[in-house]
């Protein structure tokens, strides 16, 4: 008999502690009976019936995803790899276990669907200087979409977008061409400015039309002899400057004689 109460004893004890089901903050809990969805379990103290009832425990905090590097291809047909990092929480830890299959696959192959189509919509250099907006615009879909799975996507950041060895060099040459060219144009601004300065003074200042373009070809002789010197292997026989600036004051004699006669 007393085998027995203690038998009983024992069963009743462990069918309490068996019943008693401690979910930590952070956590919530499903409870299955016979196999079908019984209710939520909240963080704190909870009691189910042991051998029926089946706890699923599963955390709610932030969770971090990161997308390996993958390729994608630009609207003008560039081929980049890029990768990116996803902040997601689950909201509804029912919806999270039963609407979808395998919640971290589902939500990874998103991510790489979502953005392959978002750089697919752009241009390469969009791509490259436009992070940001592709991060936004990865969070508005993803947030949508997921919403039936009972998840809640906080942030997408794209870490890194990378272009082969053969685009790298080629982007380099064009941006080599590209800052030639504006300094090309900088350059001829600066002599149409020159020209249109020198013509105001001439014509302003007839009486020293001479000793103003002795000034310039001089400047001009001294100008190119440094750039001719420049060159290792050039042999340039230079005129000398005296003789340079005779000639020039002989033509302007003539020319305003010339003018006199007339």
């Amino acid at each position: 008999m007393e085998s027995l109460i203690a038998i009983a004893t024992l069963a009743i004890i462990g069918y309490m502690v068996g019943s008693v089901k401690v979910i930590n903050q952070g956590y919530e809990g499903l409870v299955e009976r016979l196999g079908r969805y019984q209710r939520s379990l909240k963080p704190g103290l909870n009691f189910v019936v042991p051998m029926l009832d089946t706890v699923l425990v599963e955390t709610t905090r932030e969770q971090l995803l990161d997308i390996e590097p993958q390729s994608a291809i630009t609207r003008d047909n560039v081929t980049i790899t890029v990768n990116a990092v996803l902040y997601w929480k689950i909201l509804d830890v029912q919806k999270a276990y039963y609407a979808i299959e395998n919640l971290e696959d589902a939500l990874k192959s998103l991510v790489l669907t979502t953005l392959r189509s978002e750089i697919g919509q752009m241009d390469l250099r969009e791509t490259v200087s436009s992070r940001n907006k592709i991060n936004q615009a990865l969070l508005k879909e993803l947030d949508h979409a997921t919403e039936p799975w009972g998840v809640k996507v906080i942030r997408v950041e794209v870490q890194e977008i990378k272009l082969s060895a053969t685009m790298e060099r080629s982007l380099e040459t064009e941006r080599a061409a590209e800052s030639e060219r504006r300094a090309q144009i900088s350059k001829t601004e600066g002599m149409v400015e020159s020209i249109r300065r020198l013509s105001k003074a001439l014509k302003e200042d007839k009486d020293n039309t001479a000793p103003i373009l002795r000034y310039l070809l001089a400047q001009q002789y001294v100008e190119s002899n440094f750039e001719l010197g420049k060159s290792e292997n050039s042999k340039i026989l230079f005129m000398n400057p005296q003789n340079l600036t005779e000639a020039i004051s002989e033509m302007i004699g003539n020319d305003q004689n010339e003018g006199g006669g007339r």
